[in-house]
C-alpha cells in the first residue's frame, strides 16, 4: 500500500490524494471497459510499426539482407518516386483548395435561402454523394465519360455539335486531373458545408440588422458580415486538412490507369504497384517509401499544429 499524498488544489485547499494503485482498483470497471480498445490499438496501429525495420533490408522473395540506407538512396534516385511525390502534393493541395472554396460558396448560398423546404431538400441532395463508396463513384463517372455509345457526356457533346469525335476523358493526361477535381467536388463538397453552416448559424443577427439600417444590399452583407465571420473557420479547416495531404490513395486508385500514371500516380499507389504488381517485389524498398511518406506526414502535422497555435491559440495535437 502506497502512502497518501497531500496536494493543494487551485483554490489553495489541501486534500489527501490516494495512491495510484488504490485509485486504479476503485476505477477497475472503467479500465476493464477500456482494455479491449487498448489491445485493439496496440495490435492494429502499433504492432505493424515493428515492420519499419524492413526499410533497412533487402527484403524480397529471394533475399533478406541488411543493407542500411541503400533503399533510401535508390528511392531518392528514382524518377517515378519523385513524380509520385509531387503528384501527391499537387493533387491533394489543389483538391483541398477547390473543395473548401466550393463548400464555402454553397454554404453561403444555403444560408441565404429563405424557403426552408427547398433548403433542406438541397442540403440532403448535396450530402448524399459523401456516403457513396469511391468504387461506386468511379464506376458512375467512368460510365458517364465513356467513349462508347453509352457515354452520356460524349454523346451529348456530339449531339450539340461541340465535338465530332468522342473524347477518352479517363485515359487522357490532359483531362484526368480536371475530372478528378470535379468528382471530388461532387462527392465531398456537401459534407464540407456542414462545418461552415454551423459557423454561419452562430453569427449574431444584430450584425445583419445593423447592416440593414446602414442600407447594405444582400451582396454587401455577405461580403462584409458573412465572409469575415467564416474567415477563421476557413483557415482552421485548411490547416487541419493540410496535415492529411499525403494520405491520398482510394480516390486515385479507383480512377487512374496505366495511361495516366504521369499525372495521376501518387505515393500510396506507387507503393501498391511496387509491392504487389511486380514480378519480384522488394518489400524493403516499398517499406522505405512508406516510411518516408510517414515522416513527411509527421512534419506536416507538426507544421499545421504550430500554425493552429498561432491562429486559434491551441494546437491540433
Amino acid at each position: 500500500m502506497g502512502k497518501q499524498k497531500t496536494v493543494t488544489t487551485s483554490s489553495g485547499q489541501p486534500i489527501r490524494k490516494k495512491p495510484l494503485s488504490i485509485r486504479m482498483w476503485n476505477s477497475r470497471g472503467y479500465y476493464l471497459m477500456f482494455l479491449p480498445v487498448f489491445i485493439y490499438v496496440l495490435i492494429v496501429y502499433y504492432w505493424p510499426m515493428l515492420g519499419v525495420r524492413y526499410a533497412f533490408y533487402d527484403y524480397s522473395l529471394k533475399n533478406f539482407e541488411f543493407i542500411g540506407l541503400d533503399n533510401f538512396k535508390e528511392m531518392f534516385a528514382t524518377k517515378d518516386f519523385w513524380r509520385a511525390f509531387f503528384n501527391t502534393l499537387q493533387l491533394s493541395v489543389i483538391k483541398l483548395l477547390i473543395t473548401t472554396f466550393a463548400s464555402v460558396i454553397i454554404s453561403v448560398f444555403l444560408n441565404e435561402m429563405g424557403n426552408m423546404v427547398a433548403k433542406k431538400t438541397l442540403q440532403t441532395v448535396i450530402y448524399l454523394p459523401h456516403f457513396m463508396s469511391w468504387a461506386v463513384v468511379a464506376a458512375i463517372f467512368t460510365l458517364f465519360l465513356s467513349k462508347s455509345s453509352s457515354g452520356f457526356v460524349n454523346e451529348t457533346l456530339k449531339s450539340w455539335g461541340v465535338i465530332e469525335k468522342s473524347i477518352d476523358f479517363m485515359h487522357s493526361k490532359a483531362w484526368w486531373r480536371p475530372i478528378y477535381y470535379m468528382v471530388n467536388v461532387w462527392k465531398e463538397t456537401g459534407w464540407g458545408t456542414v462545418i461552415f453552416l454551423a459557423t454561419l448559424s452562430g453569427i449574431n443577427p444584430e450584425l445583419y440588422e445593423a447592416a440593414d439600417i446602414d442600407g447594405a444590399s444582400r451582396m454587401q452583407k455577405i461580403w462584409n458580415v458573412t465572409v469575415p465571420a467564416l474567415a477563421n473557420t476557413i483557415l482552421i479547416v485548411l490547416i487541419l486538412n493540410l496535415a492529411k495531404v499525403m494520405n491520398l490513395f482510394e480516390s486515385v486508385f479507383v480512377m487512374y490507369n496505366t495511361r495516366v500514371y504521369k499525372v495521376a500516380d501518387v505515393i500510396s499507389t506507387y507503393i501498391y504497384r511496387e509491392g504487389f504488381m511486380t514480378a519480384l517485389p522488394n518489400y524493403g524498398y516499398t517499406t522505405a517509401v512508406g516510411l518516408f511518406k510517414s515522416l513527411v506526414g509527421c512534419v506536416l502535422v507538426l507544421v499545421c499544429n504550430f500554425a493552429s497555435k498561432k491562429v486559434r491559440g491551441r494546437g491540433i495535437i
